[in-house]
């Protein structure tokens, strides 16, 4: 892979930024989307909003701990781009009738409150080497199985519009994702191999990391067999795992990231519903967070009411 000038990466992200009112989201093409995809699509969409603001919340935390100002700004940036890619996809929401009369959200299911909450709580005191491992392979799962599923399979062109801006930026999340992740691996390499394992170990085992695993977990498998139920042919998801694999790990450097081999390991038997040993335990905590009341869940923090579908919104960003 070739390396990546972070200092040339930062102008890019600097000039090709957009707004939510570059699109015209009265064009025609809503009335492509059919009677027998709109129930699927709107529980597929609500997720997908949701997914991003989590996803934006990760950048949020490394923006404060990434070693270099460069780095800091480009997560920044990169922040602020997920929480545009979630008020986009709530955008086409509110084209496709989706939202309620008052143009609010379908509330987030339990798992996503969870995983939430947990972001909220614990992302600023993350180790930036697990966030910069664990961000690059949900963008490959987002970018590369649940949005090209996304166009695959629906015809209205402001979509596929919405979406090629959203992909542009998500191959620069990946580009430098990937990036970070090779120079952990040459920190790690010969003789210290031993002792970036201990480290990695020490990292993961913290009692908030493990919590961390038990809300994320259900939350993947509840996304996976979503968008599997919504037509998603399930080797399309094999692949997308398989690319995370193939990147991060054509380079020696790469190879040697213990996290990303970890990482790795996990989102392809996440991916593979044929590994009970797995999913069986995930499944019951799926069933169980299903049946958590409203009243016992966690308070939604302030930043939510800051997803809108209003393209002359402040908090577009």
């Amino acid at each position: 892979m070739a390396t990546v000038d972070l200092d040339k990466m930062l102008e890019k992200i600097r000039s090709t930024q957009w707004a939510l009112q570059d699109i015209d989201w009265e064009a025609p093409g809503a009335e492509l989307i059919t009677e027998e995809q709109w129930p699927r699509l709107r529980d597929f969409m609500a997720d997908l909003v949701w997914i991003e603001h989590i996803g934006g919340r990760g950048f949020a935390a490394m923006a404060k701990s990434a070693p270099t100002e460069t780095l800091r700004e480009i997560y920044t940036y990169f922040y602020a781009e997920e929480q545009r890619h979630a008020n986009a996809e709530m955008a086409l929401m509110k084209r496709w009738g989706m939202l309620d009369k008052n143009g609010n959200m379908p509330p987030p299911n339990n798992n996503i409150r969870l995983v939430v909450d947990w972001m909220e709580r614990y992302a600023d005191d993350l180790d930036y080497r697990v966030l910069g491992t664990v961000t690059p392979a949900l963008e490959v799962a987002l970018d590369g199985a649940l949005c090209k599923f996304l166009l695959d399979t629906v015809k209205d062109p402001v979509c596929h519009e919405a979406f090629a801006k959203i992909n542009d930026d998500e191959s620069r999340h990946l580009g430098v994702g990937f990036a970070v992740m090779e120079q952990y691996g040459q920190n790690k390499l010969g003789s210290r191999i031993n002792i970036g394992m201990a480290r990695t170990l020490g990292r993961i085992l913290k009692p908030q990391m493990i919590l961390g695993a038990a809300v994320h977990f259900p939350l993947l498998n509840k996304m996976r067999d979503n968008v599997i139920r919504a037509g998603l042919p399930e080797e399309k998801l094999y692949q997308s795992m398989a690319k995370f694999e193939k990147i991060g790990g054509r380079t020696e450097e790469g190879r040697s990231n213990i996290l990303f081999r970890m990482v790795s390991t996990h989102m392809k038997i996440m991916a593979d519903r044929d590994k009970r040993f797995y999913h069986v335990p995930v499944d019951l905590l799926v069933k169980a967070t299903d049946r958590i009341p409203q009243w016992a869940l966690p308070k939604k923090p302030s930043w939510v009411g800051e997803v809108t579908w209003r393209p002359t919104d402040s908090s577009e960003g």
